[in-house]
């Protein structure tokens, strides 16, 4: 078959069952992106027009996470995985036509607070429903199929970004901007049925019971919570995800701040948000086709996790010395590219030694009260940082020892997940 043999140059395949599971996987990471980066223009943009209410915007993401995320973990206890991942796909879907329904009838007078509103819920949006892709994408497969396969299916979530950052990049100043919120919902409608597909054709990845993935995960809401603290791999990787956030964070603030200064006009704010977004998601593509499973096979998974923090500490250097908006265009385009490209792959094979509950449960969690939390604690220390007059290229040199920590950590954790990889 010639899709066999094209995408067998790319990928180790081993069946044409596995084929079909990549086909699929990769197909729902295209259309879930497609939905979310026609719309992060959108949210991008209001961050520079409302930059002085950050951090209390990502304070209300915070609290958001911290509702949803046991209110998913009730959910996975009471159906299957086929059931409760396109369900999370359509409350989505259900929360954009109710914003949609505001912007077009509200008064102009409410704009201001509709903006915040789609700001935290993209925020949630954005975050969880990559943590259920990818937490059904562990599930799917076990370790050894993750390190050769995710590169391949992490390639169907950056094309699906390259074709939303491109869509909206070209509609932004032909439509009104809530007319892309009706738009998204359609490749987020067929992702849901990507992921039945899924479902319906492969059983879990690290339990071999037959019909295990026609069962609700085992555990309550908060289950997924006290595996974290009983667990030294899990508080690790949790460790990973706040050093992450807060060098993310420092580089956002900065774009907000600088972008703002460069653009006044809201439509050519977007517009530049959205050819950032393409040139990373091509960037992202060349890794994720032809480097990531190549250097996670030749390095391991500990290397490829601590490249980007490596290069972040040097990026932070270079922005600290020259605080212009071309050098954090290059420093954030390098950080982005290879955050999704090499790092987001490797940091999912972490999750494919563990057992189901903490990949449905424990994830979530992680990604509420983590990586939200992260968001929250660093944009505050950002504020803090420039409330006593420290300077951009201050506050990125003050970032910079803190990614090499985060490098540090990261090769402990795939030496970690190696051990644990080979006792499987």
């Amino acid at each position: 078959m010639w899709i066999s043999s094209l995408v067998g140059k790319f990928v180790d395949l081993r069946d044409d069952a596995e084929l079909k599971g990549l086909l699929l996987a990769t197909a729902y990471g295209f259309f879930i992106m497609f939905s979310y980066y026609m719309l992060r223009a959108v949210r991008d943009e209001i961050s520079s027009a409302d930059r002085g209410n950050l951090q209390i915007l990502w304070s209300a993401v915070f609290l958001v996470m911290l509702l949803a995320a046991p209110a998913y973990a009730w959910l996975t206890s009471r159906f299957s995985r086929g059931v409760f991942v396109p369900l999370a796909n359509r409350f989505f879907i259900a929360c954009l036509l109710v914003l949609w329904a505001c912007l077009v009838f509200l008064p102009p007078e409410a704009r201001p607070w509709i903006d915040r509103v789609f700001y935290v819920w993209s925020s949630v949006f954005a975050l969880f429903v990559a943590t259920v892709f990818w937490g059904f994408m562990s599930d799917c497969f076990d370790n050894s199929q993750g390190k050769r396969l995710f590169s391949f299916i992490a390639v169907g979530s950056s094309l699906g970004g390259m074709a939303g950052s491109a869509s909206t990049a070209i509609l932004a100043d032909q439509l009104p901007v809530f007319t892309l919120l009706l738009l998204a919902c359609i490749p987020l409608e067929i992702a849901s049925w990507c992921a039945r597909a899924l479902h319906r054709r492969f059983e879990t990845g690290s339990v071999s019971i037959p019909g295990e993935a026609a069962r609700a995960i085992t555990g309550n809401a908060w289950s997924g919570m006290k595996a974290v603290f009983a667990s030294p791999y899990l508080l690790g990787i949790a460790a990973f995800i706040a050093l992450m956030t807060f060098v993310s964070t420092m580089l956002y603030f900065q774009q907000a701040n600088l972008v703002a200064e460069a653009f006044a006009n809201r439509a050519e704010r977007t517009v530049f948000y959205a050819k950032v977004d393409l040139v990373v998601t091509t960037l992202t593509i060349v890794f994720q086709v032809y480097l990531t499973a190549r250097i996670i096979k030749w390095l391991g998974v500990g290397f490829t996790l601590a490249a980007i923090p490596l290069v972040m500490t040097l990026g932070f250097v270079a922005l600290g010395l020259y605080p212009t908006l071309a050098m954090l265009v290059v420093v954030q385009v390098i950080y982005r590219a290879g955050r999704y490209g090499l790092t987001k792959p490797a940091r999912e094979i972490l999750w494919t030694v563990l057992g189901r509950e903490e990949k449905y449960k424990s994830k979530p969690f992680l990604d509420a009260a983590v990586y939200r939390g992260g968001d929250l604690l660093s944009g505050w220390i950002y504020t803090g940082l420039a409330a006593v007059g420290l300077s951009i290229g201050a506050i990125a040199l003050t970032a910079a020892p803190v990614a090499g920590v985060w490098t540090v950590l990261a090769l402990r954790l795939g030496s970690r997940q190696k051990k644990l990889a080979d006792s499987l």
